[in-house]
């Protein structure tokens, strides 16, 4: 699926199951909110935290869906073509950090 059409599902899902979007500054709190979920996870699997019992059972993927979702969200009420924004994104990081991490003592 390319970002288009995920913002296109997430635009279709908002007026089919939802009443409106959050304003943005709800949606920026939400995002931040499920951006937690996600470190806690991470830390706590990954890290050196212990995980809890009541956090073992939490999918990771479904944590970052929900943090895409709320970008989604956000990319869609701001007017902003993702595919667009993300592609532009990537072609300058590839011009700008080409022989960068390749070069970078630290990655070997």
């Amino acid at each position: 699926m390319s970002l288009q059409t995920a913002q296109q599902a997430v635009d279709d899902w908002i007026k089919n199951h939802g009443v409106r979007y959050f304003n943005e500054l709800t949606n920026m709190a939400q995002l931040t909110e499920e951006v937690g979920e996600v470190a806690r996870i991470i830390a706590r699997r990954y890290g050196e935290q212990s995980e809890k019992e009541s956090d073992k059972d939490k999918d990771l993927g479904e944590e970052l869906a929900d943090v895409l979702f709320v970008v989604l969200c956000l990319a869609n009420q701001t007017g902003i073509d993702l595919q667009e924004a993300f592609d532009k994104k990537l072609d300058i990081k590839a011009k700008r950090d080409h022989d960068r991490h390749q070069q970078n003592e630290k990655l070997k």
